[in-house]
């Protein structure tokens, strides 16, 4: 039984702390915010995430916010208001409070 080798760290995919550690190194500040889109509805905006994590953090927060969304542009866009869930599930996903800017 072969396991899946993490790239960056050489450890198994199950030991793997890479995304942990790039998490809690972040110095890019989190900017949160809505936005109107078609027919009077309103999305959820969240940039300044890497890229290597946009889809992991992105699979968790629709399923825990149980809505849909896209990816684009760097920019993840969920259905519908969350401004005052995301900052409380953006740092039980590891990224520290004070990146985490809501507008």
């Amino acid at each position: 039984m072969v396991e899946d080798i993490c790239p960056v760290c050489g450890l198994p995919k199950d030991l793997c702390v890479c995304k942990d550690i790039e998490r809690e190194e972040a110095t890019q500040r989190i900017k949160v915010y809505t936005e109107k889109a078609k027919f009077k509805k309103y999305v959820t905006v969240i940039e300044g995430i890497e890229k290597q994590q946009a889809k992991d953090v992105f699979k968790d927060l629709k399923k825990k916010l149980a809505c849909g969304g896209a990816i684009k542009d760097g920019k993840l866009i969920l259905q519908g208001d969350h401004k005052k869930k995301i900052k409380e599930l953006l740092i039980k996903l590891g990224y520290k409070e004070n990146l985490i800017e809501v507008i």
